[in-house]
C-alpha cells in the first residue's frame, strides 16, 4: 500500500544521524506491518536498514540478533551443535503465518514490537531469555526482558522515540533441552497456542505459554511438576482474562490446549506422577 502522507525518508547511516524523534515519525525495518494499511498520522520514515546493523553475532556469551535480521536470515543461521535448543529457531520461524516474500523482509525486531500473541519470535525470545536491548533518546540504551517488553496485544514496552536494537539470548538458555507444542484452527493458520518447555540446570523445569495468552507467560519449576502441580500452577498464573479471543481462536479452546500441551511436555520430560 503505498503511504501517501508521507513526506520525507530519512536514511541515517550511523545514531548520530538519526536526530531528534518528533511527532509524525516512524521506525522502518521490514515494513511488512506498515505497508499493509493506511498510516495517516506519519509524516516522516526513518528507514533502520542503512544503519547496517549485522544480523547476528554468535559468540561465547549467546547469540544476538539484530532488531533489523530477516526470518529469512534467522533461519538459515545453524546453531553450534552444542546449542541443543538451536532446533527451537527454526520451529519458530516455521510458525509464520507468511510467505517466503514476507520472509525475506519481515524482521525480528518488527514482530516483536508488533506484540501480537500469535508472534514466532515473542515465543522464541521468551522460551530463551531473551533479553531486549532498546536505544533511548538520550544516546543510551536500556534492557528488558522479553517479558517485560510485551505488555499486550499491539502494546509494548518503548517510550517515545525509542528504538529496539537487537534480543540477546543467552548462553544457559541456548544449551537447555527443549520442547514444543503449536496448534492452530488450520493446517497454515496463525498461531492459536505455543508453549515451549526446557530444563534449567540443576533439573528446574520452565514452561512458557505464548499464542493462547495475550501477553507471553513463564511458570518456574524447581523440579518437573507432576500433573496436579502442574495444572494448579497454569490455572493460578493464567486467569481467563488472560487468554486471548479472536477469529484465530476462542480464549476456551485455547485455554483446553494450554492445558493439553503443558502436560504433554511434562510428560516428555519425565514429570512426576500425572
Amino acid at each position: 500500500m503505498d503511504l501517501n502522507a508521507i513526506e520525507t525518508v530519512m536514511r541515517p547511516r550511523v545514531r548520530a544521524e538519526i536526530g531528534p524523534f518528533a511527532e509524525g515519525d516512524g521506525w522502518l525495518a521490514g515494513g511488512t506491518w506498515l505497508f499493509s494499511e493506511p498510516q495517516p498520522r506519519l509524516r516522516r520514515l526513518i528507514d533502520l536498514s542503512t544503519l547496517g546493523w549485522a544480523p547476528l553475532h554468535a559468540d561465547a556469551a549467546g547469540l544476538s540478533i539484530s532488531a533489523t535480521c530477516t526470518v529469512a536470515a534467522l533461519d538459515a543461521f545453524e546453531p553450534p551443535p552444542a546449542w541443543v535448543a538451536g532446533p527451537l529457531i527454526g520451529l519458530c520461524c516455521r510458525a509464520f503465518l507468511a510467505s517466503f516474500k514476507i520472509w525475506n523482509v519481515a524482521t525480528v525486531g518488527g514482530n516483536l514490537c508488533m506484540a501480537l500473541p500469535a508472534g514466532p519470535m515473542i515465543s522464541l525470545c521468551a522460551a530463551l531469555d531473551g533479553v531486549c536491548v532498546i536505544w533511548t533518546p538520550d544516546g543510551g540504551e536500556r534492557r528488558l526482558s522479553i517479558f517485560d517488553f510485551v505488555v499486550g496485544p499491539q502494546r509494548n514496552a518503548l517510550r517515545p522515540g525509542e528504538l529496539l536494537r537487537a534480543i540477546e539470548l543467552p548462553l544457559a538458555a541456548l544449551t537447555r533441552r527443549t520442547s514444543f507444542r503449536r496448534a492452530s484452527l488450520s493446517p497454515l493458520g496463525r498461531s492459536g497456542v505455543l508453549l515451549i518447555g526446557a530444563l534449567a540446570a540443576g533439573g528446574g523445569f520452565i514452561l512458557t505459554v505464548t499464542a493462547s495468552t495475550r501477553r507471553p507467560v513463564r511458570l518456574d519449576f524447581v523440579h518437573p511438576p507432576d500433573g496436579q502441580e502442574l495444572a494448579d500452577r497454569l490455572a493460578a498464573e493464567i486467569p481467563a482474562s488472560l487468554y486471548y479471543d479472536d477469529i484465530h481462536g476462542r480464549s476456551d479452546w485455547r485455554r483446553h490446549m494450554t492445558f493439553e500441551f503443558a502436560e504433554e511436555i511434562r510428560g516428555e520430560f519425565g514429570g512426576g506422577r500425572p
